[in-house]
């Protein structure tokens, strides 16, 4: 069960190398956490990830999973959800893809939304189900300001983050008062090693300020939670800008 202040002691983790994903669970741990779950495709790095949280004094487990076999999610979450409540679950995983790239390849492009949307839709159902049988816990899902206004620069990151925004606010609306709670969390231009060789963005972030900020977000019981809080007012401008206006500007 969650703490008075609302923070987990489970927590499970779909996504389980992502770099905002651990850098959460690392803060969460410190915390109040005791027990997590690495879900994602068996790696070398899947096992490092786990080997520096158990050295954290966690007790950590590895999960095989993988977004884009969605017939598998059931099985393999509910096994998870077997072995005792689970608090939190953190919906990390995703793929930036290469905008020119995949505008080119369309069958790239499809794996780009069959990872951020379709993928995140069946896992967050089956967690959400989850969630709401045991009647506590939180679902956060890691969405992006990208998701805010189509942009001619990622258009194809943008729209799966898009659609994967939408479905979660509704999915917590109809959760309300069952006990589970969605928070969504959209970060801006994330400094990580997926985004290492692409140009500095302003009001750029980090895995840890996400972290710190998913943490506050948890304690308030937010429903959504922008990083870092300036993007909320940044982003309802360009929403609202002229599409003549926004095709003129480098975005």
């Amino acid at each position: 069960m969650k703490d008075t202040s609302g923070l987990p002691q489970s927590l499970l983790v779909l996504g389980g190398t992502s770099e905002i994903a651990l850098a959460t669970a690392r803060r969460l741990i410190a915390r109040r956490t005791r027990t997590v779950w690495l879900a994602g495709r068996p790696s070398p790095a899947l096992e490092r990830s786990a080997q520096q949280l158990r050295g954290l004094g966690a007790d950590v487990h590895t999960v095989a999973f993988d977004a884009l076999a969605p017939d598998s999610h059931e099985t393999v979450l509910g096994k998870v959800f077997a072995e005792g409540d689970v608090d939190m679950v953190l919906l990390a995983f995703g793929v930036l893809g290469n905008q020119a790239r995949d505008e080119r390849e369309p069958a790239a492009a499809v794996r780009v939304a069959q990872t951020n949307y379709t993928g995140a839709v069946s896992a967050a159902l089956v967690s959400a189900c989850a969630l709401q049988a045991q009647g506590h816990g939180s679902l956060v899902v890691l969405s992006s300001a990208a998701g805010e206004r189509a942009r001619r620069s990622n258009f194809i990151y943008g729209s799966s983050k898009a659609g994967l925004d939408t479905f979660a606010q509704g999915l917590g609306d109809a959760l309300h008062g069952t006990g589970a709670h969605v928070m969504v969390v959209r970060p801006g231009f994330v400094r990580s090693k997926p985004t290492a060789q692409r140009p500095q963005a302003r009001l750029a972030t980090t895995p840890e300020a996400v972290a710190t900020a998913i943490e506050l977000g948890l304690r308030r019981g937010s429903e959504t939670v922008w990083v870092p809080g300036s993007l909320r007012v940044v982003m309802s401008v360009l929403r609202h800008l002229p599409r003549a206006v926004l095709r003129r500007l480098a975005v």
